[in-house]
């Protein structure tokens, strides 16, 4: 699973950094590349919320072989695009079913017991992270070739075929994901265990879920089921944890929102060095997935107490840069920052699926993927009133919300700790 995450976002970033110089080159306006990626933005925002409930529905192997096809088929599109019409066209699917780490990540949940799973996630995204450190490298190399930007969109497809190729040859089994924590102890001789096609099927009649059976015979009744678990989601406690991670995402993106034009307009540093900086910031952030589990260990898996203390030090640091008096401040913060914000967006998952409950991991993974891109919709607007003001008015805009979301977190303290699954509506 971590070899699909990494080849995933390899592929990914090396066609994105690409894609605005190729639909300019294609003779399209600033505002329709503006529109355009926009259009995908609002598709991700909508179909991730179903796509994960409809993988807790038909299992993950099918909803993960549909999202990663599918996506193949839109960068195949992207390279086949010699027309602003037709390079729209080839990002409807990727916008609507590119949520392949969002699925992997819930099929993660189904397979470790709580315990291990920010472990285990947290190496998830170290691994994603180093595809996309490496990708962009790749992706400015090939684009020097000649057709280099439908090379690199077809290379770009092939690997997501290749990642198919993977998923499907994964020893997937028929056992529940949750037999799996009564077999930690022979982790040698484990199953691979996930939630299959089948899987569901003793839980199908107090849940709602569809079996394998009603795969490709029932879709009503997956768009039903999908409805009504969405609306069980809404309709829960867990509004206060989608908070949290809403004001966290836009503090941290209005930290990133106008880092090169602040870092010159105070300290006089070029963008190659803001670039150089956000690379090294990346690399922090894979080393930061790799210590989860020693972290996890010293504070006895308690993930509210995690999550509290490092978005308490991501405040902090978001204040220092703001506050910097010289560019080694700024290095300092963003050195520290790497770390904070990776065990913070690691905890937020973890606790999402502890209190929600591992029966609709897809669903809650789903919705808090949707609250992440409402965050990157707000952060550029709320970004460009506050640098209206002053450089350092965005981040600390963010530290402004960081608090809020710390406060919140102290006030639902009781919840958080007491590990309960929240109950849904339609439960």
């Amino acid at each position: 699973i971590f070899l699909p995450s990494f080849q995933d976002l390899f592929g990914v970033s090396m066609v994105v950094p690409l894609m605005n110089l190729h639909i300019k080159s294609l003779g399209a306006s600033h505002t329709v590349a503006g529109i355009i990626g926009s259009l995908y933005g609002i598709m991700q925002l909508f179909s991730s919320t179903f796509v994960g409930c409809w993988s807790d529905i038909v299992g993950r192997r099918y909803s993960l072989l549909a999202c990663i096809l599918l996506s193949a088929l839109g960068y195949f599109l992207l390279g086949t695009s010699t027309t602003v019409f037709l390079f729209a066209i080839s990002r409807v699917p990727v916008g609507i079913f590119k949520h392949t780490l969002s699925i992997s990540k819930a099929l993660l949940s189904d397979l470790v017991s709580e315990r291990d799973r920010p472990l285990v996630m947290g190496r998830f995204n170290a691994a994603s992270s180093v595809g996309f450190i490496l990708g962009p490298v790749v992706g400015g190399y090939l684009t020097e070739l000649e057709d280099g930007f439908y090379l690199t969109s077809f290379i770009c497809a092939s690997i997501f075929l290749l990642n198919g190729g993977l998923v499907w040859m994964l020893p997937w089994s028929e056992e529940n994901a949750g037999n799996r924590e009564h077999q930690q102890g022979n982790k040698g001789t484990d199953r691979f265990s996930a939630k299959t096609n089948r899987d569901l099927h003793s839980k199908s009649a107090t849940n709602g879920t569809v079996t394998s059976d009603s795969l490709f015979q029932s879709p009503w009744v997956q768009v039903a089921t999908v409805l009504k678990r969405i609306k069980g989601i809404a309709c829960s406690d867990l509004w206060d944890i989608f908070l949290v991670r809403l004001l966290m995402s836009v503090a941290i993106l209005l930290y990133y929102s106008n880092f090169s034009l602040a870092l010159d307009e105070r300290f006089g540093v070029k963008p190659l060095f803001a670039g150089y900086l956000m690379s090294y910031s990346s690399a922090l952030g894979v080393l930061a997935g790799c210590l989860l589990g020693p972290i996890t260990r010293l504070y006895q898996h308690n993930t509210y107490r995690i999550l509290l203390h490092s978005s308490t030090l991501t405040c902090t640091l978001i204040l220092l840069y703001a506050s910097a008096l010289s560019i080694w401040m700024v290095v300092l913060s963003s050195t520290f920052l790497a770390f904070s914000t990776t065990i913070g967006r690691t905890c937020i998952i973890d606790l999402e699926l502890t209190i929600g409950g591992n029966e609709a991991s897809g669903t809650l993974l789903g919705v808090g993927q949707s609250v992440t891109s409402v965050g990157r919709i707000v952060a550029p607007l709320l970004s460009g009133i506050a640098q209206e003001f002053s450089p350092c008015g965005p981040p600390s805009l963010g530290v402004g919300l960081a608090l809020v979301a710390i406060l919140i977190m102290n006030a639902n303290k009781q919840k958080y700790c007491s590990h309960g699954n929240v109950k849904l509506k339609n439960q």
